[in-house]
Order: structure tokens, then sequence, then C-alpha cells
């Protein structure tokens, strides 16, 4: 109805769509800046945990919109994720059928998720506001690691008509996206309307959720498989403990700085894997990456941090010497 019968409420829609998708990538950009200049470090470290919650949150908003379209990937994709909360022991089952408000997908899921769709997003405002609180705590990190207290610059005029160079290179691409290439990052099964009788060649969610699902499907068991999923956003949360360096950010830290390359890379094969079929070696490909995921957080940041620190140590009894 809003495609055909309101008066331009096509580019509305597609402008919702497409807006969501780069809110994503803006996201995802911003975690891997976070992420190279060690911005999760004490004394930021409320403000890193309120991002990751911000994550989260966005996820769940952007899977209860995905469903709302009720095409085959929408009805598919809510069966699949919500039949994910089964696995819990005991009552999963229960759960699950009071999500669904039945015994399937059906109107009355779609009634509740249309009204978490757009109430969530209040809660994700006022959790914008905590955020943008904690920062002015103690203000941003910058590529140098160290405090910038007495030499800022500021917000208006410097930074605001600098900021606006990059508004206007986004709304010229989102502009090109929405009248060019609306469903560029779509997927075509969901203009087939849902059909509880017919499952899709290939289950997929939305391209952001993507690393996840591959996670989800890289292990076998059914339970482990949705703590892993969960555990791989909320292990952003032990990053400051986990991380022993002693310098901040990436700057000057060769072989962290390879290995948040190689942490990258491997976030985009997740992306690609979970948009394959689950055969060989799709599987097996997704399996290991899911390994290095987990590695690079417990095992590879610490790692890497401590023998920075002993290099430190010799450098510094070398020169007292």
């Amino acid at each position: 109805m809003i495609m055909r019968d309101v008066n331009n409420g096509w580019i509305i829609r597609y402008t919702h769509a497409n807006v969501a998708s780069f809110f994503f990538i803006f996201v995802y950009m911003h975690i891997g800046r976070g992420l190279y200049y060690s911005s999760y470090k004490s004394p930021r470290v409320l403000l890193w945990s309120i991002g990751v919650i911000i994550l989260v949150l966005m996820m769940a908003i952007g899977f209860l919109g995905y469903v709302l379209p009720y095409g085959q990937m929408s009805l598919w994709g809510a069966t699949v994720i919500t039949n994910l909360l089964s696995a819990i022991p005991v009552f999963g089952q229960d759960i699950v059928e009071l999500i669904w408000g039945g015994f399937s997908v059906s109107n009355a899921t779609l009634n509740r998720f249309f009204s978490l769709h757009y109430l969530l997003p209040f809660l994700l405002a006022a959790l914008v506001v905590a955020h943008l609180i904690a920062l002015h705590i103690h203000g941003s990190n910058n590529p140098n690691g160290v405090t910038s207290s007495g030499d800022r610059y500021a917000m208006h005029p410097y930074f605001l008509f600098k900021d606006l160079v990059t508004i206007f290179a986004f709304f010229l691409i989102l502009s090109i996206i929405v009248f060019f290439y609306p469903n560029l990052m779509g997927h075509s099964d969901n203009y087939i309307p849902a059909d509880p009788m017919v499952t899709p060649a290939s289950i997929v969610p939305e391209w952001y959720l993507l690393p996840y699902y591959a996670i989800l499907r890289s292990i076998p068991n059914k339970l482990l498989g949705v703590l892993a999923m969960f555990g791989s956003l909320f292990i952003l949360l032990v990053l400051p403990i986990t991380d022993l360096s002693r310098i901040r950010g990436n700057q000057f830290r060769p072989a962290m700085k390879l290995a948040f390359w190689f942490f990258v890379v491997n976030f985009f094969i997740l992306m690609w894997i979970g948009s394959q079929h689950p055969n060989t070696p799709y599987v097996e490909i997704g399996q290991f990456s899911t390994a290095f995921y987990f590695a690079w957080f417990l095992i590879i940041v610490p790692i890497v941090g401590i023998s920075e620190n002993t290099l430190i140590d010799v450098a510094t009894i070398n020169k007292n010497k």
C-alpha cells in the first residue's frame, strides 16, 4: 500500500530501508575506529559499554523491521531467529510461542513486532544521549592516545564545516542508491509474498547480521550456537580487561595494527559465509573464521599487549644502563 497507493510513498519506504543499511555501515566503521584506537580503555569503559548495548539494540530493531514487509525472507527469517529461543532449556518453547502470539509466525506476531519496532528507537535515542554524556565526561580519544584537554578546537566552525563535507557526500551516495538502486542491499526473495508452505532455498537475514548468522551456523549444537552468536556481540565488553598493553591505540603498535586488519578481513569473510549455503567448504571456512573471531579478543589481543609491554621494559632497562 505504501509503495502503490500513497503519494510518494515509495521514496519514504526506500529511504527508510536504505538509511537503516547506511546506519549500520557507519556504526561498523565507528566500532572499527574504536577498536583501532583503543577507545574502550579506561577511563572510557562506560562509554564503550553503552555503545555495545546500542549496537545490540540496533540489531534487534533492524530485525523487527525486516519482518514487517512479510515477504518470504521476512517470514522465514522471523521463524528461524525466534526459534533460537527454543534452545533455552525447560521453558524455551513457551517463550517462542509467547513471542509469536500463537503456534507460528502470524498476524499477532506482526502486530507486536510493529509495536516494538517503533517503540524501541525511543529507548535507542535515550541510550545515544547517555553515550554522549559519557563521552563528554572524559572527552574524545585521539590517534596519539594522549589527553588533549590543553589543546582543543571549538566544534563550531572548525569541525562543523569539516563534517558537513561528509554529510553532503553521504546524501549524494544515498540519493544514488534510493533513486537508482533501491534494492541493492535487500534480498529479491522478499518480494515474494510470505508462504509458510514453501521454504526458500537459502534463508538469510539482512547483510548487517550475516557475520553473526555465520557464527550461529558454524556450531552444530543449537544451544552453543545461540550462545556463540550472542557471545560474539557481548565479547566486545571484555576488551577493556583483555587489552593489557600500556599503549593506547595501534598508531605505534605494528603487530597489533596487523592483527586488527586480520580481524577486519575475517569479519568480511564471516559476512560472505553467512550469505552462502551451509555446505562444504563454506561450513569449514565459517568454523575457522569463528574460532579466529573469538581468539582475537581472548588470545591475540592479550598476547600482543604482554609482548609489547615486555619490549618496553627491556628497552627501558637498556636505556637506564
